[in-house]
């Protein structure tokens, strides 16, 4: 049990470096409402997809990996869980068929119908059938976390679910990291529920044909590194695949984490067109710095330019601001181009709360009150909340904690980090 809980945490932690775009939940909400109205959709907290295009051999130079496969049939069943790409790519028989069926503790019957796999990803399409009935919580009693097979090993990332009207069957899909082109088996491990309520771990072993290959994943090397406010960012490759399009690279920026998403700020542009960013993600790495990868929609058929572009990104400005308390209104603060609003001021038995709003996208630092003679430091921030304006803008409210008995007369900020405009570009060679 102590192997589950670490096992957990450290899902937990991966799990928390992991967004989606806010159109990455229109996309899914358009592909249920062409379902039957009916079925529900559940959307994994695991999620972090990617959808590309097919990619012709020779538009990126690189190495060729012969592994997407092509079935002839469709899979059925699963629209309202594939976007666009993965939708279409099943409409012209891409993949591979696998029919695989095991039978879970409480009886309920798991079938892998099929996979598509190339060198970004695998994505698993499973169903899970019980004619006694099936329960939302089967989504967390029923967790797929890794595939393994000849030299590979590779995590879950994402997943979706959706349920008939009747709570018998519930169909699924899993993406995974990328297998080994060489392996002719896979195995699947997944989670489950004992009868005892214990937890322990399943398989399901499955062939995998990577030589019924229709398409190549071209890779190109990058290596091109941007400068930021507090570190730098380097680019190192791209992997265009039938499912994917996804850049790699690497950071040392100090207050990468100051800002929800520091990625978001980052286009791949193609033939001066972007294209849509479906997720990104980072960990660390024992190296040092951050390993990160953005991931997104299809590149075009006939491509003649190819670029990287950081609009935005993390930055810091350095203030020194003095701000008398006495500001206490409806009227916002000028902060270097950013709004601070001093909306509130409230002594408590731990000290004094000062209720404060910035942009979505501000982090205030080196923050006290006090006199220019005597300042208390900030003790913690709470009850952040976010306040949607009347012009569809955000502002991210919360208070702020000082441990002082004295009346304060000024705020006094050090600096703040905020999504800075960069506009910096990187070119691609496109051959």
């Amino acid at each position: 049990m102590n192997d589950m809980k670490k096992w957990l945490a450290d899902e937990k932690a991966r799990t928390d470096s992991i967004t989606a775009p806010a159109e990455l939940e229109s996309r899914l909400r358009a592909a249920l409402d062409r379902a039957k109205p009916v079925r529900r959709k559940r959307v994994r907290p695991l999620w972090k997809a990617g959808a590309v295009a097919v990619l012709f051999a020779g538009i990126i130079t690189g190495a060729n990996y012969n592994a997407f496969a092509y079935y002839g049939k469709q899979l059925f069943g699963f629209d309202a869980l594939m976007n666009g790409t993965l939708s279409r790519l099943n409409d012209e028989g891409m993949g591979q068929l696998i029919d695989k069926k095991t039978r879970l503790a409480d009886g309920t019957e798991l079938t892998i119908h099929g996979i598509m796999a190339d060198a970004n990803q695998l994505v698993l399409y499973y169903t899970l059938t019980n004619p006694a009935g099936l329960s939302e919580a089967h989504t967390e009693q029923f967790r797929p976390f890794k595939i393994n097979g000849f030299l590979t090993h590779s995590n879950a990332e994402s997943g979706t679910t959706i349920m008939n009207e009747t709570h018998t069957e519930m169909k699924g899909t899993m993406t995974f990291e990328s297998v080994s082109p060489f392996a002719k088996q896979l195995t699947l491990h997944y989670w489950e529920f004992a009868m005892d309520g214990r937890m322990t771990e399943g398989t399901l072993a499955f062939p995998y044909n990577p030589n019924q290959a229709l398409q190549s994943a071209i890779k190109q090397q990058i290596g091109q590194r941007i400068a930021v406010d507090q570190g730098s960012v380097t680019f190192h490759s791209v992997t265009a695949t039938p499912t994917m399009t996804v850049i790699r690279g690497t950071m040392k920026v100090d207050n990468w984490s100051r800002v929800q998403n520091p990625l978001r700020g980052i286009e791949l542009l193609a033939d001066d067109m972007p294209i849509a960013l479906m997720a990104s993600g980072s960990q660390s790495s024992p190296l040092g710095g951050i390993k990160f990868d953005l991931r997104f929609d299809t590149l075009p058929k006939q491509l003649h330019s190819l670029k990287l572009v950081m609009k935005e990104f993390v930055g810091y400005q350095r203030l020194d601001e003095q701000i008398p308390l006495a500001s206490l209104g409806d009227e916002p603060i000028k902060l270097n181009g950013k709004e601070l609003w001093l909306k509130k001021i409230a002594k408590t038995a731990n000290g004094l709360e000062l209720t404060i709003a910035t942009a979505e996208d501000v982090m205030l630092d080196g923050v006290s009150i006090g006199t220019p003679h005597e300042k208390t430091p900030l003790k913690t921030t709470v009850n952040q909340t976010f306040v949607k304006q009347t012009d569809g803008s955000m502002l991210k409210e919360r208070v702020l904690q000082f441990e002082t008995g004295l009346e304060p007369e000024y705020l006094f900020m050090e600096g703040m980090h905020y999504m800075k405009t960069y506009d910096k570009e990187i070119e691609i060679p496109v051959k």
